[in-house]
């Protein structure tokens, strides 16, 4: 079970439930009714920065749109199930919507929380067609295995196994990885609310 599918849903169901047409939220995110159309069907999930501006425009946290029920108590999430069937695939901004990250989120029980941890698995791409994010926040990356570059305003950093960065997530950035390398890292999001 794909939590891509859920994700969709989600939005929508938080949409109606207050009301709110696609065009108001298209308004207030300053995204298209297209790419909310897409969302919200499941067509294309295109990274979190977009996903964060919808967020904000139902007055929801992102975690909404994850969450599978309400623990206030700590979440111990173990290795084999973080990789069994919680992923979301994101296409990360690629203009043909290939699937090139896959998202598995490590608190999704965790009520009320700011941070988002995931552990991302990204496949390689020798050409990376990327359109650059940016969202209210902070993002810390951790390399696991591999290699990945991250372009933040006008640099781009380059970060191999055991490298990690801390960015405020209001410049734009876009994470991938190095040209034709495979990685898999840790990414703490926090998005105030």
């Amino acid at each position: 079970m794909n939590n891509h599918s859920v994700v969709g849903a989600k939005i929508k169901g938080i949409r109606e439930t207050k009301n709110l047409s696609i065009e108001e939220i298209a308004e207030r995110s300053g995204l298209t009714v297209e790419q909310i159309n897409s969302i919200e069907n499941d067509v294309n999930l295109p990274s979190l920065g977009p996903l964060i501006k919808i967020a904000r425009a139902l007055g929801v946290r992102l975690g909404t749109f994850m969450d599978d029920n309400d623990d206030l108590g700590p979440i111990v999430t173990r290795a084999k199930d973080r990789e069994a069937d919680s992923s979301i695939s994101f296409s990360n901004g690629a203009t043909d919507a290939r699937k090139h990250m896959e998202y598995h989120p490590l608190a999704q029980q965790k009520a009320g929380r700011h941070m988002e941890p995931f552990v991302i698995d990204i496949n390689p791409e020798e050409t990376p067609d990327f359109q650059l994010s940016a969202h209210e926040g902070e993002e810390f990356i951790y390399v696991m295995e591999g290699e990945i570059e991250i372009v933040y305003g006008k640099e781009t950093y380059n970060l191999k196994e055991g490298d990690s960065i801390f960015y405020d997530s209001i410049v734009k950035h876009h994470v991938h990885g190095a040209p034709g390398k495979s990685a898999k890292i840790l990414a703490v999001v926090y998005i105030p609310f």
